[in-house]
């Protein structure tokens, strides 16, 4: 366990390798499972004031389940997250000309259009944040859709944290991010703090 201020990490997190390999999985994570990508209430106006611009790049089938369900949904966790196509792909998901999933909200960002990359879930995957009164618990969220990015980042030598490194900073900052560095470069995984 790696403990950064009130963030709590799962050795995992400094432990594994993972590099994404689209080829392969297709971008089964916007796919597969019981519900969309997990949303923070801070990110629901968010989707709100971007949906007319994020819109153009989605498919007709995932406009019909905005009308008729909206962009997101409570669910019996009373936790957010986004709507999907007949229970399978998020509304956001795109295939595209290779049939690999993509966001649709992240090609309009990319675009330019909106200043929001995507839900920080999805930037964090396969690490997942989950808040609690006192902390943030980030663990790694093991999957057989991601066997290969495993393999991946084996191949590469890149462990999660480094793959992950914006997404770590877009949520936490860099300083923290830094923190983490210093820990995993000292060799101190289990009950560490790092406080500031």
């Amino acid at each position: 366990m790696i403990e950064i201020d009130n963030a709590i990490l799962s050795d995992d997190i400094a432990e594994q390798y993972f590099v994404c390999d689209l080829i392969k999985c297709k971008g089964a994570c916007c796919v597969e499972g019981d519900l969309g990508a997990p949303l923070e209430k801070e990110e629901l106006p968010i989707i709100d004031l971007i949906l007319d611009k994020v819109k153009p790049y989605l498919s007709g089938q995932a406009l019909k389940s905005i009308e008729s369900q909206g962009a997101y949904i409570l669910d019996e966790d009373d936790e957010y997250s986004t709507t999907t196509i007949n229970g399978k792909e998020c509304v956001f998901a795109v295939y595209d000309d290779n049939n690999i999933l993509k966001c649709g909200i992240e090609k309009a960002w990319l675009d330019k259009k909106i200043d929001f990359p995507k839900p920080i879930s999805c930037h964090l995957y396969p690490i997942r944040s989950r808040q609690y009164e006192q902390f943030t618990a980030l663990n790694y969220d093991r999957w057989d859709i991601c066997t290969p990015a495993c393999h991946n980042g084996q191949a590469l030598k890149v462990p999660l944290y480094r793959f992950l490194k914006g997404p770590l900073i877009r949520k936490f900052g860099e300083i923290w991010y830094d923190k983490l560095l210093n820990i995993i470069k000292n060799g101190r995984k289990s009950k560490l703090r790092a406080n500031s």
